[in-house]
């Protein structure tokens, strides 16, 4: 019942930004408005044309579809359907689903009266996609550096670009991202574990409260963030991760085509080193 009570509560009417009333609507506990329905659509679209990709790859198995991207001698240029042209309609329908439901959870916080950081957060994954299949692509000249949709086939194009610069966790932005990732990790790891043993006490033990997680840390590290901090800390690590990942990605190539170990030469070269 409480549920169903804080349902009926914010479901209100307004915050669109397209569409108005005619698409402020629900199906079930769910908001859809226009821009689910236009998820939705570019969701099944895209989904359907790697069916078709898979149905005329010649194989079903999960692990070995691949959608390629086109070849190079293409350019930028639209590809036939069976050498690349899929990849392209994958990717135009990925984008419109991402950039949708991305537009679908600002209306949500238009309704709630909350702020957009839930949208702009999620922005920040779609803007590492849309780094990966536009933005290198479109700087390299060519829509063929993109990487496939397929699970084994996008593991080998992860593997092939690190080794195209020798060494990529040599990448001082792919070093950042990685740390960020790992951090993010930790501090959640940190954060959940600290809220499951406040409210999950002993038997016969009251379910402890802020000011008791408050103090473990300050016992345990000398400080404590507080619980606000820890998710605005979190959203930091999480945002730094998505946008130093996406420019790691775009420097190699258009900006860096030796390998990431030459690069540290001007550490080497610095003069206290003479």
């Amino acid at each position: 019942m409480a549920m169903l009570s804080f349902e009926r509560k914010y479901r209100v009417r307004g915050g669109t930004l397209i569409g108005g009333d005619l698409f402020d609507f629900w199906v079930g506990p769910f908001y859809v408005g226009f821009f689910g329905v236009t998820t939705i659509f570019c969701t099944l679209v895209g989904t359907l044309m790697i069916f078709y990709g898979a149905a005329i790859g010649g194989t079903w198995n999960p692990w070995t579809i691949n959608i390629a991207p086109p070849d190079l001698k293409y350019g930028l240029g639209l590809a036939p359907l069976k050498d690349g042209g899929i990849w392209q309609i994958v990717t135009v329908c990925a984008l419109g689903a991402f950039v949708s439901w991305a537009l679908r959870q600002a209306e949500i916080a238009r309704k709630l009266g909350m702020g957009y950081h839930i949208p702009v957060a999620y922005g920040m994954a779609v803007f590492a996609y849309f780094t990966l299949v536009v933005i290198r692509p479109v700087l390299m000249g060519a829509w063929g550096h993109g990487f496939p949709y397929g699970i084994l086939s996008h593991l080998d194009w992860v593997s092939n670009t690190g080794y195209q610069y020798l060494h990529f966790h040599y990448n001082p932005a792919h070093m950042l991202a990685v740390t960020f990732f790992f951090t993010t990790t930790l501090a959640l790891s940190l954060h959940g574990a600290l809220v499951l043993s406040a409210i999950n006490p002993a038997p016969g033990e009251d379910v402890k409260t802020a000011e008791h997680e408050n103090t473990f840390f300050r016992d345990t590290i000398g400080y404590s963030i507080g619980t606000l901090g820890i998710h605005r800390v979190g959203l930091f690590l999480a945002l730094s991760a998505g946008f130093w990942s996406a420019v790691c990605i775009v420097i190699s190539g258009p900006f860096w085509t030796h390998g990431w170990p030459q690069w540290w030469g001007w550490w080497l070269n610095l003069p206290i080193w003479s």
